[in-house]
């Protein structure tokens, strides 16, 4: 499908539909042109620059987000220019962001080893799902001002030197501090979406190394100081655990219980369930939502809140040990597959089950970061290799992992357009090509493709952290709760 043709056909499509909402502007009244004017600049803008000048990655993500907005401000059309307008309005609006889709499927190209995107309407939504999000980010991400992009540069130049004399580079395996063991956590029942949990509660006791650029800024954060975890375990008898590692911007159990089916796994599988909460996430966020500061460019901030995961997880590991000699897996989605991939280096794990992960922090920033920013960065000689050598020290791909290869598992989108194909391709390399499971569709998606499912009940079945024992009365009541509640 690449490269794409220079006219594109569907760019015809948002620019209609920009242009029958710029109409309804003019036509509508005051409230008619304030609901009208931003799908219609949207649309049109983004429909122009897509048949001029196409292939930033920027544009259709943008249509995308000019669509999704005019189905629902389309309804209101429905009274103010009547009911052909207002269906009219819903349905380009609907063409439009499949288009935007299509667009991006189209133009980006193949990835070696990775199946072919199979064009379809289908495919085409659920990359748009993933465009509008990018768009979201591009217009919500805070403004960064030159001196702190001096004092990032600044930073990465200083922890270069000092990660190449303590010799972390060459062995990033000696950068992970190991945690004291975790013995008096607070544990207090919690419920979330009729699903009852314990929220496991300790301070995590992680500081960057002496001398490291940042580390008085990162210990002033109070809030990251406590760890947190959502935890459903069996009662007494050793049953085995699941580590649940939540993706960018989660952290919350109406989210992350959810995301993991953590009832189903507990109830029907028999198994124990803990989804901990990353640094900067949920109720451990330092800015205004959950996961700010986390990979937000401040690369040193970054390294420790991955440094501080580690630390944090294997503290939680030994406390499950502690309780039991079970079996421990690890199945990380998203941002939460690079730390389960990370993890799996650190520690001897039952299986790792890396779901759409995230593997390259680097090349993320500079596809999805901004432009005007990095092109500035880049001008005062901040270099894309030296951040990634300093990023290393908490990278996947700079140590080897400890789990067998026959208990480590990979799932991706083969359209995912927040972490390209080939992020993923590669650290299957890295992992000596492990089994792997290429759906047709997009990042956020992947519930609604059956065989992820069967993929991962395969890998908790083949590490044997199934138990089949039926569960008590009381568990089955809960069984049928969740149940009804995962649909």
């Amino acid at each position: 499908m690449f490269p794409p043709r220079r006219w594109l056909p569907e760019a015809w499509i948002p620019i209609v539909g920009g242009l029958l909402w710029l109409w309804c502007a003019a036509s509508s009244g005051v409230v008619g042109f304030l609901l009208s004017v931003i799908p219609g600049c949207l649309l049109l803008s983004s429909g122009v620059s897509t048949l001029l000048y196409p292939g930033d990655l920027r544009i259709p993500q943008f249509t995308a987000l000019g669509g999704a907005l005019g189905v629902p401000l389309a309804m209101p059309a429905l009274f103010l220019a009547g009911p052909w307008m207002g269906l009219a309005l819903v349905v380009i609006s609907a063409a439009s962001f499949v288009a935007a889709g299509a667009t991006s499927v189209r133009q980006e190209p193949h990835t070696d080893e990775v199946p072919e995107p199979m064009p379809s309407i289908a495919l085409a939504a659920q990359v748009a799902i993933d465009d509008t999000i990018l768009a979201h980010v591009a217009l919500t991400h805070p403004a960064v001002s030159v001196d702190e992009q001096e004092r990032v540069h600044r930073e990465i130049c200083e922890a270069r030197d000092l990660f190449r004399d303590r010799g972390w580079l060459a062995n990033p395996i000696e950068y992970h501090q190991a945690p004291p063991p975790l013995t008096d956590p607070v544990i207090r029942p919690a419920r979330s979406l009729r699903v009852d949990f314990e929220h496991l509660e300790f301070t995590s006791g992680y500081q960057p190394h002496a001398e490291e650029p940042g580390r008085d800024r990162w210990l002033s954060r109070a809030a990251n100081r406590t760890a947190h975890a959502w935890v459903l375990r069996h009662g007494p008898g050793p049953r085995p655990w699941l580590i649940c590692i939540h993706g960018y911007r989660m952290g919350f159990p109406l989210v992350d219980l959810p995301a993991f089916h953590a009832a189903r796994l507990h109830y029907k599988y028999g198994m124990n369930v803990a989804i901990p909460v990353l640094p900067f996430h949920g109720p451990r966020k330092t800015g205004r939502r959950s996961g700010d500061g986390f990979i937000s460019g401040d690369f040193l901030d970054t390294v420790h809140a991955e440094a501080q995961a580690m630390w944090d997880l294997r503290r939680l590991m030994s406390w499950i040990r502690m309780q039991e000699g079970a079996p421990i897996g690890a199945y990380g989605l998203s941002l939460g597959g690079y730390n389960a991939a990370l993890l799996a280096c650190l520690e001897e794990l039952a299986c790792a089950i890396l779901g759409i992960p995230a593997t390259d922090f680097t090349r993320l920033t500079w596809r999805h970061g901004a432009q005007l920013q990095i092109r500035y960065a880049e001008h005062q000689g901040l270099v894309h290799d030296e951040v990634s050598e300093v990023l290393s020290v908490v990278s996947p791909f700079a140590l080897d992992p400890r789990v067998p290869r026959e208990r480590r598992y990979i799932f991706a989108a083969i359209a995912d357009r927040l972490v390209p194909a080939a992020q993923v391709r590669d650290l299957w390399h890295h992992w000596d090509r492990p089994r792997i499971l290429w759906y047709q569709g997009s990042h956020v998606t992947f519930r609604s493709h059956p065989a992820v499912g069967r993929l991962l009940l395969d890998a908790l079945r083949e590490s044997g952290l199934t138990c089949q024992s039926a569960p008590s009365w009381r568990g089955r009541r809960a069984q049928g709760r969740a149940a009804q509640h995962d649909g």
